[in-house]
């Protein structure tokens, strides 16, 4: 399935419009994160447990949204956007959407 932040894809016709798909993820970090991310706090650096935890979380979400998409019939999914958001403390939430299209297959 093709998936891309554009609007519209140079030398693509879409052919039908299947709507608004979604999916999210909310993941929240464990005591073993949080007192390596104090300690990079204080000396600095990147917090690698969090960007782990973050990507994973992107990834699931997306999956989500492509599960939906493909369950509609697309072959495409157009105009994809990504949100975080806190939850509660210690929690967030990857949310991603778009529009799932069937695609003229060349």
């Amino acid at each position: 399935m093709l998936v891309s932040n554009l609007e519209f894809l140079p030398g693509r016709t879409v052919i039908r419009h299947l709507g608004l798909v979604q999916g999210s993820s909310v993941r929240s970090k464990h005591v073993g994160r949080d007192i390596a991310a104090s300690l990079k706090n204080i000396f600095g650096g990147e917090l690698r447990g969090y960007t782990e935890l973050l990507s994973d979380s992107r990834e699931e979400a997306t999956e989500r949204m492509l599960e939906q998409a493909q369950s509609l019939g697309a072959n495409a999914v157009l105009n994809v956007r990504y949100s975080t958001s806190s939850i509660a403390a210690g929690a967030a939430e990857i949310f991603v959407y778009g529009t799932a299209v069937e695609l003229e297959i060349d």
